[in-house]
């Protein structure tokens, strides 16, 4: 089946949506202000707009609690978007996840380690702890990564059948370590922890929010210069030998980005699912498989149905705030569902 879009047509509609959706969760929330205030402001915050006495509230509520979440959103809906069009492309299969080869669930163990580790060994420096999980987090997933990718070679080669065995084998791992750290945890410890495996934007900030924008810098400007080769890949192994792309490297390239870039996701806003796995499907059913269309359009997708997320979360309880996982899960389970039975049909 052809293309359901033409590609400029998607494109401006994927750029006008990004658009409302950033307006929309700048200015909608506990305090919610008006849309050309919200506008006004944010170009003053960039210098574009000239600096009005009346509009300091709206510049504070932007620039220091609104703008370091939508900020965090964008990067981590459009690496988790990206990455998952690059698991897709390994293993060949438009319903894989970033999760497969393990970097969620140690992002996840690293995390669970640094809130019930440190809650055990009475407390951490004061310099360390606002940055502790992240890192843990971090290496956690870049830990399990490449322990699966290790696994997964055989002869000096990525097995990719066997780091997807591997990678269900740790993730079992990872749940029954987190599993015994919930079990030491004290009640404290074990919301945060909780909360945390639930996914959330509320912890942006400047301070903590660079290290991920460099990730997604890297991962958004690398990931389609390998367009071509993913396309190759997807007539098979073989085949992208012959038609001169190295493999091999190809399979690192992309384990090391995914690595990269899930782990800093989820190390910045906890376990969010589904991103990965439904925006890059739903992009191909649109424009078909071709890489070069669908790794921008992805990361468009990705970031704009994080944000949308984010706002709901926001919005359908508060002032109390909804974990956005519970958000995306209830968004892209029946998406996902739907995928499966349209296919089977």
């Amino acid at each position: 089946m052809g293309p359901v879009l033409p590609v400029r047509v998607l494109f401006l509609l994927l750029g006008l949506l990004l658009l409302m959706v950033l307006w929309l969760s700048l200015a909608l929330g506990p305090v919610s202000l008006p849309l050309g205030d919200t506008l006004r402001a944010t170009l003053g915050l960039l210098g574009l707009w000239p600096a009005d006495p009346g509009s300091g509230q709206a510049e504070l509520i932007v620039g220091q609690l609104r703008l370091p979440r939508v900020l965090l959103g964008l990067a981590v809906g459009a690496v988790l978007a990206l990455s998952g069009v690059a698991m897709q492309g390994l293993f060949r299969n438009p319903l894989a996840d970033p999760g497969l080869i393990g970097v969620s669930s140690g992002a996840a163990l690293g995390a669970a380690f640094a809130i019930v580790g440190g809650a055990l060994l009475g407390g951490l420096p004061a310099v360390l702890e606002p940055y502790l999980l992240s890192l843990c987090a971090f290496a956690g997933g870049l830990g399990v990564t490449a322990l699966v990718y290790r696994l997964g070679r055989r002869e000096g080669q990525a097995q990719v059948p066997t780091m997807l065995l591997a990678g269900i084998a740790l993730t079992a791992l990872a749940g029954a370590l987190i599993g015994l750290f919930t079990y030491f945890a004290d009640d404290t410890t074990l919301r945060t922890l909780t909360f945390w495996n639930l996914g959330s934007l509320s912890g942006a900030g400047y301070d903590r929010l660079w290290p991920l924008l460099l990730v997604t810098f890297v991962v958004v400007l690398w990931l389609p210069t390998r367009a071509s080769a993913l396309n190759a890949l997807l007539l098979g192994e073989s085949e992208a030998r012959h038609l001169g792309f190295d493999v091999e490297r190809l399979k690192r390239e992309l384990v090391l980005c995914t690595a990269l870039g899930v782990g800093a996701a989820v190390a910045a806003a906890g376990m969010i699912g589904f991103i990965g796995l439904v925006v890059p499907h739903l992009i191909r059913l649109l424009v078909g498989p071709d890489h070069r269309i669908v790794l921008p359009a992805s990361a468009l997708a990705g970031a704009s149905l994080l944000l949308l997320a984010d706002l709901v979360a926001r919005l359908l309880l508060q002032p109390a705030e909804l974990p956005i996982g519970i958000v995306t899960a209830l968004l892209g389970a029946p998406f996902f569902l739907y995928l499966l039975l349209r296919g089977r049909a």
